[in-house]
Order: structure tokens, then sequence, then C-alpha cells
């Protein structure tokens, strides 16, 4: 292939190819963001989250717990009563609870809990990501 000017090189390795590429190569990154996005859609997670815990038979607070460490991250263990709005004594069982269902979890046993997705739940939680058979 001829020269693409007095800079460039010639066919795939011309400055022209690698923008054509770098351009084809970001629609296709956006093109699989926007599909992922809505198989996990995300917007809706919360409330799938509220559901698993109402169908595990936990009392309405926990899913607080729940959408505490989804919208933080991870939260202090000591953080329970205020969050969920119950007793202290009540809201360390209702936590306990919800590790033993397995949406939240640490590193360590005294160590702040973060949001886990358990395995048995992941068709409750993303339903368009695992479809029915």
């Amino acid at each position: 292939m001829p020269r693409q000017g007095d800079l460039d090189g010639r066919g795939n390795l011309s400055e022209r190819a690698l923008g054509d590429f770098t351009l084809w190569f970001l629609q296709a990154c956006i093109d699989q963001v926007s599909f992922m996005t809505g198989l996990f859609d995300l917007d809706t997670l919360a409330k799938r989250l509220y559901r698993h815990v109402e169908r595990s038979g936990l009392k309405p607070e926990a899913g607080r717990l729940v959408e505490e460490a989804l919208t933080r991250g991870e939260f202090d263990r000591g953080e329970a009563s205020r969050i969920s709005g119950l007793p202290e004594r009540t809201a360390r069982r209702l936590f306990n609870d919800v590790i033993a269902l397995g949406l939240l979890a640490s590193e360590t046993p005294k160590g702040p809990v973060s949001l886990r997705f358990p395995a048995d739940a992941l068709d409750a939680l993303f339903p368009k990501l695992f479809p029915e058979t």
C-alpha cells in the first residue's frame, strides 16, 4: 500500500488506520457497557434485594442493612442498630441473620461488612443475567 503522506506509515501502520481502529474499539466498548448495564439492571437492584430479603422470611428492616451496604460499599457492624432503627439486641440478631443468608460478609470477624451475592440468590437478584431455561 502506498504511504499515506510524508509523515505517515503504510497500510495498518498508518496514523489514519490507528484512528480508525481506536474509533472502532471505543464503539465496541460502549456497546458492551450498554449491553451489560441492561443485563445487570442496577437501577432496580435495591428493590430486588428487598424482595429477596422478604422472601427469605427476615424482617423488612434487614432490607435497610443490605441497601446501606449497596449504597455505601461497606459499614461498621456497630451501625446495624442505627441503620435498621431497631433496638441494639434485635438489630444484632437481625444483622447475624442477614450474614447467615450470605448477603453481607466481611474480611475479618470484627471488620466492616459489605454486600455479597450468594450463588443461590443470583437468579433472583439478576434475572436478566441468568434467565430461566
